[in-house]
């Protein structure tokens, strides 16, 4: 249990909002209450299995990565790492604005931004940095759950340096909708998940808050315990 709790600090979206209930919906799980939710009538019937195919991201409930799952290293608390984020939220800078779209992303279905954004990519690189001063240092077998070798050489180097391969220029905002599928899986769940979500009405989305995270052990799921607006 010396690896845990774990935090994260995420993009999610404002409890009870369109987005929010989309995707919590669909995972089958509410990372604000903690709850258990019904999936939307029709998903068992149009894909049996969808409960297992959606088993890894509800243990993360339905958020993007901002700074990755972590350890409080010696001598940080969880109340120090609330006040940073509070602090980091104040920051002046621009807010992301995207216009989301369900695609797939290495193998993962996920709501992703339709084109690449700057002020994102500058957002996720400010939170890489600002909070990793938390991190405790990566054990070895949490080093090996990442599989070094099946890495790129830079994503390789970022895991060691910053805890996790995808920061940075390596950085692709998503949030995830199931675990990685076979291709022949593919084209059936992105038009369902693509024809749930534009009956959603959801436009261009604002990423405007960030959320501290908590998984309380490796059984548990990570729950929200503070959420921020971002200034700008």
């Amino acid at each position: 249990m010396a690896n845990y709790p774990r935090y994260a600090i995420y993009y999610t979206a404002a409890p009870g909002s369109a987005l929010d209930r989309f995707g919590a919906s669909l995972l089958g799980y509410d990372a604000y209450g903690g709850d258990e939710l019904p999936f939307p009538d029709g998903v068992m019937q149009t894909i049996p299995d969808w409960r297992d195919l959606t088993l890894d991201p509800r243990k993360y409930g339905f958020h993007a990565t901002l700074k990755a799952p972590m350890t409080l290293a010696d001598g940080k608390a969880e109340a120090r790492l609330a006040a940073a984020c509070e602090l980091f939220a104040d920051l002046a800078r621009p807010v992301p604005v995207i216009q989301p779209v369900v695609d797939s992303i290495s193998g993962f279905i996920a709501v992703i931004p339709a084109e690449p954004s700057a002020e994102l990519e500058v957002l996720a690189a400010d939170a890489t940095k600002a909070f990793d001063s938390f991190r405790a240092p990566l054990s070895p077998e949490d080093r090996a759950r990442r599989n070094p070798a099946a890495l790129a050489p830079r994503q390789r180097d970022y895991l060691d340096r910053w805890g996790y391969p995808y920061v940075f220029e390596e950085f692709r905002f998503h949030m995830t909708l199931t675990g990685r599928l076979p291709a022949e899986r593919r084209e059936q769940v992105v038009a369902m998940l693509r024809s749930r979500f534009a009956a959603t009405g959801i436009g261009p989305l604002a990423i405007d808050a960030i959320a501290l995270c908590r998984q309380d052990n490796p059984n548990s799921r990570f729950r929200v315990i503070g959420r921020w607006q971002l200034q700008n």
